[in-house]
């Protein structure tokens, strides 16, 4: 008898909590004119105050998808996120308005804005660069989509960078094994700055330690072909200076008053 009155309690009571719970939620949500709750989110975004402005620009667009206000504030909770640096739901957030908005005048912001997320999580050198990929896929995306836009101006000086960041990489791999003595490692690695990253500055370099490399294994041909290649492409620089008196010290080139300039000339017919 005590176990039935017990549970006639339970499920008396079970009932008047679920309701309290909804009654709760449903406190939770209060529904208010769009151009308030926008109003209510560009405060917050001018304080700084990015993850509750981003929240409010979300509620635009859930309490009134189909207003005026639902685009802008859609960018405008993507923005606030990247703002605030929560660049997954910034990315999760202009995913979802390219999506659903291909035809928008403000498309191309939103992957420009795309672009970004990825581009400001880059790492330096000496770690993955997965993200920089990332990066450089969705600016030349941009740049291909909108090129006649101030974004793919921008776009355009970032994808450089990117590379750079790229060959830098590399760099830091070959001249890793360089040092412990994996010449053909580094030799690999060099060989991918030259072949794929021509516009950076970390060819000249790369030309010049694969000298170097060739030299440590003994393959003079070799080496005396890079260092040509250097100086017929970069006359002057450094790194030819270099991998020229690397050439004189080991015997395979001729000291010259010119810097091996006049040396540089008899072989040039054998790189073009």
């Amino acid at each position: 008898m005590k176990l039935l009155k017990i549970c006639l309690i339970a499920a008396l009571t079970l009932p008047f909590l679920a309701a309290c719970s909804g009654d709760k939620k449903d406190e939770d949500y209060v529904e208010r004119p769009a151009e308030e709750i926008y109003n209510s989110g560009m405060s917050k975004f001018n304080d700084h105050n990015y993850g509750s402005a981003a929240k409010e620009f979300d509620e635009v667009d859930r309490q009134h998808p189909y207003s005026e206000w639902a685009l802008r504030a859609q960018l405008m909770a993507a923005y606030s996120y990247y703002q605030g640096m929560n660049y997954k739901e910034a990315l999760k957030a202009l995913e979802n308005f390219i999506q659903e908005n291909p035809g928008s005048k403000q498309v191309d912001y939103a992957y420009y804005l795309r672009a970004l997320c990825y581009y400001e999580q880059i790492v330096d050198i000496t770690r993955d660069q997965q993200t920089t990929d990332y990066a450089l896929e969705a600016l030349r995306d941009v740049v291909t989509r909108f090129p006649d836009t101030e974004y793919a101006h921008d776009a355009q000086l970032k994808i450089d960078l990117a590379l750079g960041q790229l060959a830098g990489h590399e760099m830091d791999i070959g001249r890793y094994y360089q040092r412990h003595g994996i010449f053909q490692g580094a030799i690999n690695r060099y060989q991918v700055v030259v072949k794929n990253y021509q516009t950076t500055g970390q060819v000249p370099e790369a030309l010049e330690r694969m000298t170097e490399s060739y030299l440590a294994l003994g393959l003079t041909e070799e080496a005396k072909r890079s260092a040509a290649v250097l100086g017929y492409n970069y006359p002057g620089n450094e790194w030819y200076r270099r991998a020229y008196a690397l050439l004189v010290k080991d015997g395979d080139a001729p000291a010259t008053n010119d810097g091996g300039d006049s040396w540089l000339h008899r072989q040039v017919k054998h790189i073009l």
